[in-house]
């Protein structure tokens, strides 16, 4: 494991500082609002225990996943903790994805899981350069 996370690119620092930022805010969101969850949920019946615990169970991963991203970013901890934890949230991007194309709900909210799964594709192949640079600096 790295030392320090020096190496790390500010501009991979910054921008999953952002995605940990809207992982928060979603979760958030998620707990107050569960219409932001199911987007078409006209038949889905709010008031049934069983849709609120999916719905709290889905916005507590989100606000989980975001608040340790944050953390090892403002603490500028090691590479491989970006990495690790920007692949979890990219699995979370390609089960959305998976689950509209599934679903027939093929449209431009689409988009914005398939950007942000691009965007975490680059940070994750940088920072596995990184990794690289600083296990050649140990030996």
């Amino acid at each position: 494991m790295s030392q320090h996370g020096d190496n790390v690119p500010l501009w991979v620092r910054t921008t999953v500082g952002i995605l940990a930022l809207l992982n928060i805010v979603f979760g958030v969101m998620s707990y107050l609002d569960m219409h932001i969850l199911f987007h078409e949920g006209i038949g889905v019946d709010f008031t049934n225990s069983f849709i609120k615990n999916a719905s709290f169970e889905f916005a507590s991963r989100n606000l989980a996943i975001g608040l340790a991203l944050g953390f090892v970013t403002i603490i500028k901890g090691a590479p491989e903790a970006l990495v690790i934890l920007t692949i979890v949230r990219s699995l979370i991007e390609i089960q959305t994805i998976v689950i509209s194309i599934i679903q027939g709900n093929i449209t431009t909210m689409l988009l914005a899981p398939i950007a942000f799964l691009i965007v975490e594709i680059v940070i994750i192949k940088t920072l596995i350069v990184v990794i690289k640079k600083e296990e050649q600096l140990k030996s």
